[in-house]
Protein backbone atom coordinates (compact mmCIF):
# COMPACT_ATOMS: atom_id res chain seq x y z
CA UNK A 1 0.00 0.00 0.00
CA UNK A 2 1.23 3.43 -0.69
CA UNK A 3 0.39 6.87 0.50
CA UNK A 4 -3.00 8.50 0.90
CA UNK A 5 -3.74 11.55 -1.04
CA UNK A 6 -2.38 14.10 -3.27
CA UNK A 7 -1.84 16.62 -0.58
CA UNK A 8 1.02 14.50 0.62
CA UNK A 9 2.50 14.12 -2.84
CA UNK A 10 6.03 15.39 -3.12
CA UNK A 11 6.59 18.24 -5.50
CA UNK A 12 9.47 17.25 -7.74
CA UNK A 13 10.24 13.60 -7.97
CA UNK A 14 7.49 11.57 -6.44
CA UNK A 15 4.81 9.70 -8.24
CA UNK A 16 1.89 9.49 -5.88
CA UNK A 17 0.18 6.19 -5.36
CA UNK A 18 -2.84 5.82 -3.15
CA UNK A 19 -1.17 6.04 0.20
CA UNK A 20 2.52 6.26 -0.47
CA UNK A 21 4.62 7.92 -3.14
CA UNK A 22 6.78 5.85 -5.42
CA UNK A 23 9.83 7.83 -6.39
CA UNK A 24 10.59 8.25 -10.07
CA UNK A 25 14.00 8.68 -11.67
CA UNK A 26 15.31 12.22 -11.49
CA UNK A 27 17.60 13.63 -14.14
CA UNK A 28 20.71 15.41 -12.99
CA UNK A 29 19.50 18.53 -14.72
CA UNK A 30 17.24 19.22 -11.75
CA UNK A 31 20.37 20.69 -10.16
CA UNK A 32 19.73 23.73 -12.30
CA UNK A 33 17.15 24.79 -9.70
CA UNK A 34 20.03 25.53 -7.37
CA UNK A 35 22.55 26.81 -9.90
CA UNK A 36 24.73 29.72 -8.82
CA UNK A 37 23.32 33.14 -9.58
CA UNK A 38 24.64 34.88 -12.65
CA UNK A 39 25.62 31.72 -14.52
CA UNK A 40 23.86 30.77 -17.72
CA UNK A 41 22.51 27.39 -16.74
CA UNK A 42 22.56 24.16 -18.62
CA UNK A 43 22.68 23.35 -22.26
CA UNK A 44 20.29 24.96 -24.73
CA UNK A 45 16.75 23.71 -24.36
CA UNK A 46 16.45 20.44 -26.19
CA UNK A 47 13.86 20.03 -28.95
CA UNK A 48 10.43 19.22 -27.49
CA UNK A 49 10.18 15.87 -29.24
CA UNK A 50 13.10 14.65 -27.09
CA UNK A 51 10.75 14.78 -24.10
CA UNK A 52 9.12 11.60 -25.36
CA UNK A 53 12.41 9.78 -25.84
CA UNK A 54 13.73 10.89 -22.44
CA UNK A 55 10.57 9.76 -20.69
CA UNK A 56 10.63 6.16 -21.95
CA UNK A 57 12.55 4.71 -19.02
CA UNK A 58 10.30 6.47 -16.52
CA UNK A 59 7.16 5.41 -18.37
CA UNK A 60 8.13 1.75 -18.79
CA UNK A 61 9.29 1.36 -15.20
CA UNK A 62 6.19 3.16 -13.93
CA UNK A 63 3.94 1.01 -16.09
CA UNK A 64 5.45 -2.29 -14.92
CA UNK A 65 5.48 -1.10 -11.31
CA UNK A 66 1.85 -0.06 -11.47
CA UNK A 67 0.77 -3.22 -13.27
CA UNK A 68 2.44 -5.43 -10.66
CA UNK A 69 1.11 -3.09 -7.97
CA UNK A 70 -2.39 -3.55 -9.33
CA UNK A 71 -2.00 -7.29 -9.37
CA UNK A 72 -0.83 -7.05 -5.75
CA UNK A 73 -3.85 -4.96 -4.75
CA UNK A 74 -6.27 -7.18 -6.64
CA UNK A 75 -4.74 -10.16 -4.83
CA UNK A 76 -5.13 -8.34 -1.51
CA UNK A 77 -8.81 -7.71 -2.17
CA UNK A 78 -9.45 -11.21 -3.47
CA UNK A 79 -7.82 -12.75 -0.36
CA UNK A 80 -8.71 -10.21 2.36
CA UNK A 81 -11.91 -8.79 0.83
CA UNK A 82 -13.53 -5.40 1.51
CA UNK A 83 -13.60 -5.79 5.27
CA UNK A 84 -12.05 -4.56 8.50
CA UNK A 85 -9.07 -6.92 8.08
CA UNK A 86 -8.02 -5.21 4.83
CA UNK A 87 -8.76 -1.78 6.31
CA UNK A 88 -6.45 -2.53 9.25
CA UNK A 89 -3.69 -3.77 6.94
CA UNK A 90 -4.07 -0.78 4.61
CA UNK A 91 -3.94 1.80 7.40
CA UNK A 92 -0.97 0.21 9.16
CA UNK A 93 0.90 -0.14 5.88
CA UNK A 94 0.44 3.59 5.33
CA UNK A 95 1.84 4.70 8.69
CA UNK A 96 5.52 4.00 7.84
CA UNK A 97 5.18 6.25 4.81
CA UNK A 98 3.48 9.02 6.75
CA UNK A 99 6.34 9.08 9.26
CA UNK A 100 9.00 8.77 6.56
CA UNK A 101 7.55 11.62 4.50
CA UNK A 102 7.38 13.91 7.52
CA UNK A 103 10.99 13.15 8.42
CA UNK A 104 12.75 12.94 5.09
CA UNK A 105 10.65 12.25 2.00
CA UNK A 106 9.78 15.79 0.96
CA UNK A 107 13.17 17.23 1.86
CA UNK A 108 15.04 14.48 0.02
CA UNK A 109 13.00 14.70 -3.17
CA UNK A 110 12.91 18.51 -3.39
CA UNK A 111 16.16 19.68 -1.79
CA UNK A 112 18.81 16.99 -1.32
CA UNK A 113 18.92 15.69 -4.90
CA UNK A 114 20.10 19.01 -6.37
CA UNK A 115 22.64 19.33 -3.54
CA UNK A 116 23.94 15.82 -4.26
CA UNK A 117 24.43 16.69 -7.90
CA UNK A 118 26.33 19.87 -7.12
CA UNK A 119 28.54 18.00 -4.63
CA UNK A 120 29.86 15.93 -7.53
CA UNK A 121 31.90 18.99 -8.44
CA UNK A 122 34.05 18.49 -5.32
CA UNK A 123 37.61 17.25 -5.69
CA UNK A 124 36.55 13.79 -4.49
CA UNK A 125 33.44 13.72 -6.66
CA UNK A 126 31.22 14.37 -3.66
CA UNK A 127 32.14 11.15 -1.83
CA UNK A 128 32.73 12.77 1.59
CA UNK A 129 29.51 14.76 1.38
CA UNK A 130 27.55 11.65 0.39
CA UNK A 131 29.09 9.59 3.22
CA UNK A 132 28.19 12.29 5.77
CA UNK A 133 24.64 12.47 4.40
CA UNK A 134 24.20 8.69 4.56
CA UNK A 135 25.57 8.52 8.11
CA UNK A 136 23.40 11.31 9.49
CA UNK A 137 20.31 10.13 7.62
CA UNK A 138 20.77 6.51 8.69
CA UNK A 139 21.05 7.40 12.38
CA UNK A 140 18.05 9.75 12.21
CA UNK A 141 15.95 7.10 10.45
CA UNK A 142 16.96 4.39 12.92
CA UNK A 143 15.99 6.52 15.92
CA UNK A 144 12.72 7.56 14.26
CA UNK A 145 11.89 3.95 13.43
CA UNK A 146 12.44 2.76 17.01
CA UNK A 147 10.33 5.61 18.40
CA UNK A 148 7.55 4.97 15.87
CA UNK A 149 7.38 1.26 16.73
CA UNK A 150 7.15 2.10 20.43
CA UNK A 151 4.43 4.66 19.67
CA UNK A 152 2.41 2.33 17.40
CA UNK A 153 -0.75 2.41 19.61
CA UNK A 154 -0.70 6.23 19.65
CA UNK A 155 -0.23 6.45 15.87
CA UNK A 156 -3.12 4.05 15.39
CA UNK A 157 -5.42 6.16 17.55
CA UNK A 158 -4.45 9.22 15.53
CA UNK A 159 -5.68 7.84 12.21
CA UNK A 160 -8.65 5.70 13.31
CA UNK A 161 -11.98 7.11 14.44
CA UNK A 162 -12.34 7.16 18.21
CA UNK A 163 -16.02 6.29 18.02
CA UNK A 164 -16.89 2.97 19.65
CA UNK A 165 -19.38 2.40 16.85
CA UNK A 166 -16.68 2.64 14.19
CA UNK A 167 -16.18 -0.64 12.31
CA UNK A 168 -12.37 -0.28 12.22
CA UNK A 169 -10.42 -2.66 14.45
CA UNK A 170 -7.81 -0.57 16.29
CA UNK A 171 -6.20 -3.58 18.03
CA UNK A 172 -5.61 -5.36 14.73
CA UNK A 173 -4.30 -2.16 13.15
CA UNK A 174 -1.85 -1.73 16.02
CA UNK A 175 -0.68 -5.34 15.70
CA UNK A 176 0.02 -4.84 12.00
CA UNK A 177 1.74 -1.52 12.75
CA UNK A 178 4.29 -3.17 15.03
CA UNK A 179 5.26 -5.40 12.12
CA UNK A 180 5.15 -2.76 9.38
CA UNK A 181 6.59 0.39 10.99
CA UNK A 182 10.20 -0.89 10.63
CA UNK A 183 9.72 -0.08 6.93
CA UNK A 184 10.48 3.57 7.83
CA UNK A 185 14.22 2.94 7.95
CA UNK A 186 14.29 1.03 4.67
CA UNK A 187 12.05 3.47 2.81
CA UNK A 188 14.34 6.31 3.83
CA UNK A 189 17.62 4.58 3.05
CA UNK A 190 16.26 3.23 -0.21
CA UNK A 191 15.14 6.69 -1.30
CA UNK A 192 18.54 8.17 -0.45
CA UNK A 193 20.45 5.41 -2.25
CA UNK A 194 18.16 5.89 -5.24
CA UNK A 195 18.82 9.63 -5.21
CA UNK A 196 22.57 9.01 -5.22
CA UNK A 197 22.25 6.64 -8.17
CA UNK A 198 20.02 9.04 -10.05
CA UNK A 199 22.44 11.90 -9.45
CA UNK A 200 25.01 9.74 -11.25
CA UNK A 201 22.52 9.13 -14.08
CA UNK A 202 21.94 5.49 -13.10
CA UNK A 203 18.14 5.37 -13.29
CA UNK A 204 17.27 1.73 -13.89
CA UNK A 205 17.71 0.10 -10.45
CA UNK A 206 15.67 2.68 -8.56
CA UNK A 207 12.97 2.76 -11.22
CA UNK A 208 12.53 -1.00 -11.14
CA UNK A 209 13.02 -1.65 -7.39
CA UNK A 210 9.27 -1.30 -6.54
CA UNK A 211 8.58 -4.19 -8.92
CA UNK A 212 10.64 -6.48 -6.67
CA UNK A 213 8.66 -5.23 -3.68
CA UNK A 214 5.39 -6.09 -5.44
CA UNK A 215 6.65 -9.58 -6.32
CA UNK A 216 7.64 -10.26 -2.70
CA UNK A 217 4.22 -9.13 -1.46
CA UNK A 218 2.50 -11.36 -4.03
CA UNK A 219 4.56 -14.32 -2.78
CA UNK A 220 3.63 -13.36 0.78
CA UNK A 221 -0.07 -13.38 -0.11
CA UNK A 222 0.30 -16.81 -1.69
CA UNK A 223 1.84 -18.17 1.53
CA UNK A 224 -0.85 -16.41 3.58
CA UNK A 225 -3.61 -18.04 1.52
CA UNK A 226 -2.07 -21.49 1.95
CA UNK A 227 -1.83 -21.26 5.74
CA UNK A 228 -5.03 -22.70 7.25
CA UNK A 229 -7.28 -20.72 9.58
CA UNK A 230 -7.90 -17.01 10.01
CA UNK A 231 -6.13 -14.15 11.78
CA UNK A 232 -7.25 -14.12 15.38
CA UNK A 233 -9.09 -10.87 16.07
CA UNK A 234 -10.66 -11.42 19.50
CA UNK A 235 -8.19 -11.32 21.12
CA UNK A 236 -5.26 -10.36 18.86
CA UNK A 237 -2.38 -12.82 19.11
CA UNK A 238 0.95 -11.39 17.89
CA UNK A 239 2.42 -14.85 17.32
CA UNK A 240 -0.44 -15.95 15.07
CA UNK A 241 1.13 -17.37 11.84
CA UNK A 242 -1.12 -15.61 9.32
CA UNK A 243 -0.59 -12.24 11.02
CA UNK A 244 3.20 -12.70 11.05
CA UNK A 245 3.33 -13.86 7.43
CA UNK A 246 1.30 -10.91 6.14
CA UNK A 247 3.04 -8.28 8.27
CA UNK A 248 6.64 -9.49 8.06
CA UNK A 249 6.31 -10.47 4.40
CA UNK A 250 5.17 -6.96 3.48
CA UNK A 251 8.11 -5.44 5.37
CA UNK A 252 10.53 -7.85 3.68
CA UNK A 253 9.31 -6.50 0.34
CA UNK A 254 10.47 -3.01 1.30
CA UNK A 255 13.77 -4.39 2.60
CA UNK A 256 14.30 -6.23 -0.69
CA UNK A 257 13.75 -3.14 -2.85
CA UNK A 258 16.35 -1.29 -0.75
CA UNK A 259 18.95 -4.07 -0.78
CA UNK A 260 18.57 -4.34 -4.55
CA UNK A 261 20.30 -0.95 -4.87
CA UNK A 262 23.48 -1.89 -2.97
CA UNK A 263 25.27 -3.75 -5.80
CA UNK A 264 24.67 -0.81 -8.12
CA UNK A 265 26.17 1.58 -5.57
CA UNK A 266 29.39 -0.46 -5.82
CA UNK A 267 29.20 -0.37 -9.61
CA UNK A 268 29.26 3.43 -9.62
CA UNK A 269 32.38 3.28 -7.42
CA UNK A 270 30.82 4.20 -4.09
CA UNK A 271 32.05 2.31 -1.03
CA UNK A 272 30.31 3.48 2.10
CA UNK A 273 32.20 4.01 5.34
CA UNK A 274 30.58 6.02 8.14
CA UNK A 275 31.74 9.65 8.23
CA UNK A 276 30.49 11.98 10.93
CA UNK A 277 30.25 15.73 10.59
CA UNK A 278 28.14 18.51 9.16
CA UNK A 279 28.41 20.15 5.74
CA UNK A 280 27.59 23.81 5.17
CA UNK A 281 25.59 22.92 2.07
CA UNK A 282 23.05 21.17 4.24
CA UNK A 283 22.55 24.38 6.21
CA UNK A 284 22.17 26.40 3.01
CA UNK A 285 19.31 24.14 1.95
CA UNK A 286 17.64 24.45 5.35
CA UNK A 287 15.26 27.28 4.49
CA UNK A 288 13.78 25.48 1.52
CA UNK A 289 13.72 22.22 3.47
CA UNK A 290 11.66 23.85 6.22
CA UNK A 291 8.94 24.91 3.80
CA UNK A 292 8.97 21.51 2.09
CA UNK A 293 8.53 19.82 5.46
CA UNK A 294 5.60 22.15 6.09
CA UNK A 295 4.16 21.12 2.72
CA UNK A 296 4.28 17.47 3.75
CA UNK A 297 2.97 18.14 7.26
CA UNK A 298 -0.06 20.02 5.95
CA UNK A 299 -0.71 17.17 3.54
CA UNK A 300 -0.81 14.68 6.38
CA UNK A 301 -3.67 16.63 7.95
CA UNK A 302 -5.76 15.69 4.94
CA UNK A 303 -4.67 12.08 5.26
CA UNK A 304 -5.58 11.84 8.95
CA UNK A 305 -9.02 13.40 8.47
CA UNK A 306 -9.71 11.25 5.41
CA UNK A 307 -8.81 8.06 7.27
CA UNK A 308 -10.79 8.95 10.39
CA UNK A 309 -13.90 9.75 8.35
CA UNK A 310 -13.54 6.55 6.30
CA UNK A 311 -12.99 4.30 9.33
CA UNK A 312 -16.05 5.78 11.03
CA UNK A 313 -18.26 5.02 8.00
CA UNK A 314 -18.31 1.29 7.37
CA UNK A 315 -15.95 -1.64 6.97
CA UNK A 316 -14.06 -1.58 3.70
CA UNK A 317 -14.22 2.19 3.16
CA UNK A 318 -10.46 2.65 3.58
CA UNK A 319 -9.52 -0.08 1.16
CA UNK A 320 -12.21 1.11 -1.28
CA UNK A 321 -10.88 4.66 -1.22
CA UNK A 322 -7.28 3.46 -1.49
CA UNK A 323 -7.89 1.28 -4.54
CA UNK A 324 -10.05 3.93 -6.21
CA UNK A 325 -7.21 6.42 -5.80
CA UNK A 326 -4.77 3.82 -7.14
CA UNK A 327 -6.93 3.41 -10.25
CA UNK A 328 -7.06 7.16 -10.78
CA UNK A 329 -3.28 7.34 -10.49
CA UNK A 330 -2.66 4.93 -13.36
CA UNK A 331 -3.27 7.38 -16.23
CA UNK A 332 -1.45 10.15 -14.38
CA UNK A 333 1.47 7.92 -13.36
CA UNK A 334 1.97 6.34 -16.79
CA UNK A 335 0.96 9.16 -19.14
CA UNK A 336 1.33 12.34 -17.10
CA UNK A 337 4.38 11.80 -14.92
CA UNK A 338 6.58 10.41 -17.69
CA UNK A 339 6.10 13.64 -19.65
CA UNK A 340 6.22 16.01 -16.70
CA UNK A 341 9.35 14.42 -15.22
CA UNK A 342 11.28 15.13 -18.39
CA UNK A 343 9.68 18.57 -18.73
CA UNK A 344 11.10 19.57 -15.33
CA UNK A 345 14.66 20.23 -16.56
CA UNK A 346 13.26 22.63 -19.21
CA UNK A 347 11.31 24.46 -16.54
CA UNK A 348 14.38 24.55 -14.31
CA UNK A 349 16.67 25.92 -17.01
CA UNK A 350 14.16 28.56 -18.05
CA UNK A 351 13.71 29.62 -14.43
CA UNK A 352 17.45 29.69 -13.72
CA UNK A 353 18.05 31.79 -16.84
CA UNK A 354 15.18 34.13 -15.83
CA UNK A 355 13.48 33.35 -19.16
CA UNK A 356 9.91 33.86 -17.96
CA UNK A 357 8.46 33.66 -21.47
CA UNK A 358 9.98 30.22 -22.06
CA UNK A 359 8.90 29.11 -18.60
CA UNK A 360 5.31 30.18 -19.34
CA UNK A 361 5.40 28.44 -22.72
CA UNK A 362 6.73 25.22 -21.22
CA UNK A 363 4.01 25.36 -18.55
CA UNK A 364 1.39 25.83 -21.27
CA UNK A 365 2.82 22.84 -23.13
CA UNK A 366 2.67 20.69 -20.01
CA UNK A 367 -0.97 21.56 -19.33
CA UNK A 368 -2.03 20.78 -22.89
CA UNK A 369 -0.09 17.53 -23.03
CA UNK A 370 -1.71 16.51 -19.73
CA UNK A 371 -5.14 17.46 -21.05
CA UNK A 372 -4.76 15.42 -24.22
CA UNK A 373 -3.41 12.40 -22.35
CA UNK A 374 -5.67 12.37 -19.30
CA UNK A 375 -9.11 13.79 -20.13
CA UNK A 376 -10.15 11.00 -22.57
CA UNK A 377 -9.15 8.36 -20.03
CA UNK A 378 -10.97 10.21 -17.23
CA UNK A 379 -14.12 10.28 -19.36
CA UNK A 380 -13.96 6.50 -19.83
CA UNK A 381 -13.49 6.01 -16.08
CA UNK A 382 -16.52 8.19 -15.38
CA UNK A 383 -18.78 6.45 -17.87
CA UNK A 384 -17.62 2.90 -17.09
CA UNK A 385 -16.50 3.17 -13.46
CA UNK A 386 -19.00 0.61 -12.19
CA UNK A 387 -17.93 -2.11 -14.63
CA UNK A 388 -14.27 -1.16 -14.08
CA UNK A 389 -14.59 -2.00 -10.38
CA UNK A 390 -16.34 -5.29 -11.09
CA UNK A 391 -13.83 -6.26 -13.80
CA UNK A 392 -10.81 -5.71 -11.56
CA UNK A 393 -11.92 -6.43 -8.00
CA UNK A 394 -14.78 -8.94 -8.00
CA UNK A 395 -12.52 -11.98 -7.73
CA UNK A 396 -12.52 -14.18 -4.61
CA UNK A 397 -13.33 -12.39 -1.37
CA UNK A 398 -13.74 -9.14 -3.33
CA UNK A 399 -16.95 -10.31 -4.95
CA UNK A 400 -20.30 -8.73 -4.17
CA UNK A 401 -21.23 -5.08 -3.81
CA UNK A 402 -17.74 -3.98 -2.70
CA UNK A 403 -16.28 -4.09 -6.20
CA UNK A 404 -19.17 -2.12 -7.69
CA UNK A 405 -18.92 0.50 -4.93
CA UNK A 406 -15.22 0.86 -5.68
CA UNK A 407 -16.06 1.43 -9.34
CA UNK A 408 -18.67 4.06 -8.47
CA UNK A 409 -16.08 5.77 -6.27
CA UNK A 410 -13.79 5.98 -9.29
CA UNK A 411 -16.60 7.28 -11.50
CA UNK A 412 -17.51 10.08 -9.08
CA UNK A 413 -13.94 11.27 -8.69
CA UNK A 414 -12.33 10.78 -12.13
CA UNK A 415 -12.95 14.45 -12.95
CA UNK A 416 -10.09 15.28 -10.58
CA UNK A 417 -7.33 13.59 -12.62
CA UNK A 418 -6.55 16.61 -14.81
CA UNK A 419 -6.83 19.26 -12.04
CA UNK A 420 -4.48 17.13 -9.98
CA UNK A 421 -1.96 16.91 -12.83
CA UNK A 422 -2.21 20.66 -13.44
CA UNK A 423 -1.73 21.40 -9.75
CA UNK A 424 1.39 19.24 -9.64
CA UNK A 425 2.77 21.01 -12.72
CA UNK A 426 2.06 24.41 -11.15
CA UNK A 427 3.93 23.33 -8.02
CA UNK A 428 6.83 22.23 -10.21
CA UNK A 429 6.97 25.71 -11.71
CA UNK A 430 7.18 27.28 -8.26
CA UNK A 431 9.94 24.91 -7.20
CA UNK A 432 11.80 25.51 -10.47
CA UNK A 433 11.97 29.18 -9.46
CA UNK A 434 13.32 28.26 -6.02
CA UNK A 435 10.00 29.10 -4.36
CA UNK A 436 9.22 26.47 -1.71
CA UNK A 437 6.91 28.75 0.28
CA UNK A 438 4.04 29.05 -2.19
CA UNK A 439 3.41 25.27 -2.59
CA UNK A 440 2.98 25.03 1.17
CA UNK A 441 0.47 27.87 1.10
CA UNK A 442 -1.36 26.07 -1.72
CA UNK A 443 -1.54 22.98 0.50
CA UNK A 444 -3.08 25.09 3.26
CA UNK A 445 -5.58 26.52 0.80
CA UNK A 446 -6.47 23.01 -0.40
CA UNK A 447 -7.37 21.70 3.04
CA UNK A 448 -9.51 24.78 3.83
CA UNK A 449 -12.04 23.29 1.43
CA UNK A 450 -11.24 19.63 1.81
CA UNK A 451 -11.43 19.19 5.59
CA UNK A 452 -14.88 20.82 6.08
CA UNK A 453 -16.33 18.87 3.16
CA UNK A 454 -14.84 15.62 4.46
CA UNK A 455 -16.43 16.19 7.85
CA UNK A 456 -19.73 16.96 6.11
CA UNK A 457 -19.80 13.67 4.16
CA UNK A 458 -21.04 11.40 7.00
CA UNK A 459 -23.70 13.98 7.88
CA UNK A 460 -25.33 14.06 4.44
CA UNK A 461 -24.56 10.62 2.98
CA UNK A 462 -25.53 7.07 4.00
CA UNK A 463 -22.60 5.21 5.57
CA UNK A 464 -22.06 3.01 2.52
CA UNK A 465 -21.76 6.11 0.27
CA UNK A 466 -19.42 8.13 2.48
CA UNK A 467 -16.37 6.78 0.65
CA UNK A 468 -17.80 8.02 -2.65
CA UNK A 469 -18.21 11.45 -1.09
CA UNK A 470 -14.64 11.37 0.24
CA UNK A 471 -13.25 10.63 -3.23
CA UNK A 472 -15.38 13.35 -4.85
CA UNK A 473 -14.23 15.87 -2.23
CA UNK A 474 -10.63 14.91 -2.94
CA UNK A 475 -11.11 15.75 -6.62
CA UNK A 476 -12.99 18.98 -5.87
CA UNK A 477 -10.07 20.10 -3.71
CA UNK A 478 -7.72 19.69 -6.66
CA UNK A 479 -9.83 22.09 -8.73
CA UNK A 480 -9.89 24.52 -5.81
CA UNK A 481 -6.11 24.35 -5.45
CA UNK A 482 -5.40 24.53 -9.19
CA UNK A 483 -7.42 27.72 -9.56
CA UNK A 484 -5.59 29.33 -6.63
CA UNK A 485 -2.23 28.16 -7.99
CA UNK A 486 -2.95 29.67 -11.39
CA UNK A 487 -3.78 33.01 -9.81
CA UNK A 488 -0.54 32.91 -7.82
CA UNK A 489 1.46 31.96 -10.91
CA UNK A 490 -0.01 34.90 -12.81
CA UNK A 491 0.96 37.25 -9.98
CA UNK A 492 4.48 35.87 -9.91
CA UNK A 493 5.17 35.54 -13.63
CA UNK A 494 2.90 38.10 -15.23
CA UNK A 495 1.14 37.15 -18.47
CA UNK A 496 0.64 33.41 -18.96
CA UNK A 497 -0.78 32.17 -22.30
CA UNK A 498 -3.94 30.76 -20.75
CA UNK A 499 -6.49 31.48 -23.49
CA UNK A 500 -4.98 28.89 -25.83
CA UNK A 501 -4.92 26.37 -22.99
CA UNK A 502 -8.60 26.95 -22.17
CA UNK A 503 -9.58 26.63 -25.83
CA UNK A 504 -7.69 23.35 -26.02
CA UNK A 505 -9.28 22.16 -22.77
CA UNK A 506 -12.86 22.69 -23.86
CA UNK A 507 -12.26 20.96 -27.22
CA UNK A 508 -10.77 17.87 -25.58
CA UNK A 509 -13.33 17.81 -22.75
CA UNK A 510 -16.30 18.17 -25.10
CA UNK A 511 -14.99 15.47 -27.44
CA UNK A 512 -14.17 13.05 -24.62
CA UNK A 513 -17.39 13.63 -22.70
CA UNK A 514 -19.73 13.18 -25.67
CA UNK A 515 -17.79 10.14 -26.88
CA UNK A 516 -17.94 8.44 -23.47
CA UNK A 517 -21.69 9.07 -23.20
CA UNK A 518 -22.25 7.73 -26.72
CA UNK A 519 -20.16 4.62 -25.98
CA UNK A 520 -22.03 3.88 -22.76
CA UNK A 521 -25.38 4.40 -24.44
CA UNK A 522 -24.51 2.07 -27.31
CA UNK A 523 -23.32 -0.66 -24.95
CA UNK A 524 -26.39 -0.33 -22.75
CA UNK A 525 -28.43 -1.27 -25.81
CA UNK A 526 -26.13 -4.19 -26.57
CA UNK A 527 -25.85 -5.46 -22.97
CA UNK A 528 -28.78 -7.94 -23.25
CA UNK A 529 -26.64 -9.88 -25.72
CA UNK A 530 -24.23 -10.61 -22.86
CA UNK A 531 -26.89 -11.53 -20.30
CA UNK A 532 -26.03 -15.25 -20.33
CA UNK A 533 -22.33 -14.67 -19.58
CA UNK A 534 -20.88 -14.58 -16.02
CA UNK A 535 -20.72 -11.14 -14.40
CA UNK A 536 -16.92 -10.90 -14.59
CA UNK A 537 -16.86 -11.75 -18.30
CA UNK A 538 -19.68 -9.31 -18.98
CA UNK A 539 -17.88 -6.54 -17.09
CA UNK A 540 -14.63 -7.04 -19.01
CA UNK A 541 -16.46 -7.11 -22.34
CA UNK A 542 -18.29 -3.86 -21.56
CA UNK A 543 -15.14 -2.19 -20.25
CA UNK A 544 -12.88 -3.07 -23.17
CA UNK A 545 -15.52 -2.34 -25.82
CA UNK A 546 -16.50 0.90 -24.09
CA UNK A 547 -12.92 2.12 -23.83
CA UNK A 548 -12.20 1.27 -27.46
CA UNK A 549 -15.35 2.99 -28.75
CA UNK A 550 -14.99 6.03 -26.49
CA UNK A 551 -11.31 6.68 -27.21
CA UNK A 552 -11.76 6.10 -30.95
CA UNK A 553 -14.67 8.54 -31.09
CA UNK A 554 -12.76 11.06 -28.98
CA UNK A 555 -9.74 11.26 -31.23
CA UNK A 556 -11.88 11.21 -34.36
CA UNK A 557 -13.85 14.17 -32.98
CA UNK A 558 -10.65 15.98 -32.01
CA UNK A 559 -9.44 15.60 -35.56
CA UNK A 560 -12.69 17.04 -36.90
CA UNK A 561 -12.30 19.99 -34.54
CA UNK A 562 -8.71 20.41 -35.81
CA UNK A 563 -7.34 20.00 -32.29
CA UNK A 564 -3.52 19.66 -32.17
CA UNK A 565 -2.17 16.18 -31.47
CA UNK A 566 0.77 15.41 -29.18
CA UNK A 567 3.15 15.48 -32.16
CA UNK A 568 1.66 18.80 -33.30
CA UNK A 569 2.18 20.27 -29.83
CA UNK A 570 5.74 19.02 -29.57
CA UNK A 571 6.52 20.06 -33.13
CA UNK A 572 5.75 23.68 -32.38
CA UNK A 573 9.05 23.97 -30.50
CA UNK A 574 9.69 27.33 -28.94
CA UNK A 575 6.54 28.89 -30.37
CA UNK A 576 4.28 26.68 -28.29
CA UNK A 577 1.94 28.50 -26.04
CA UNK A 578 2.52 31.93 -27.58
CA UNK A 579 -0.52 34.01 -28.31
Amino acid sequence: MRRDDAESTQPLTQIPSPLVGEVSPVTKEIEQVHAPAGRLVGEPTRPPHELLRSSRLVAIASLVSRVTGFIRNIALVSILGFASLNDAYTISNTLPNVVYELLLGGVLSSVMIPVLVRAQGDADGGEKFTRKLLTLTGVALLVATILAVLAAPLLTRLVISASEAAPANSELTTAFSWLLLPQIFFYGMGALLGAILNSKQVFGPFAWAPVLNNIVVLATLAVYALIPGEISINPITMGEPKLLVLGLGTTIGVVAQTLLLLPYMKRVGFNYRPLWGWDSRLSQAGGMALWVTGYVAVGQIGYVITTRVATAADAGSVVTYTNAWLLLQVPYGVLGVSLLTTLMPRLSRAAANADIRQLANDFSLGVRLSTLALVPVAAVMTAFGDVLGIALFSIGAGGGSGAERLGLTVAWSAFGILPYAVMMLQIRVFYAQGDSRTPTLIQLWLITLKVPLLLLCPMVLPSEQVVIGIAAVNSLSFIWAAIASQWLLRRKMGEIPISEVLDFLWRVSLSAGLSAVAARGALELAEPLLATYPGLVRAWALLLAGALISLSLTFATLKLLKTPSINDLLGRKDHMGAN
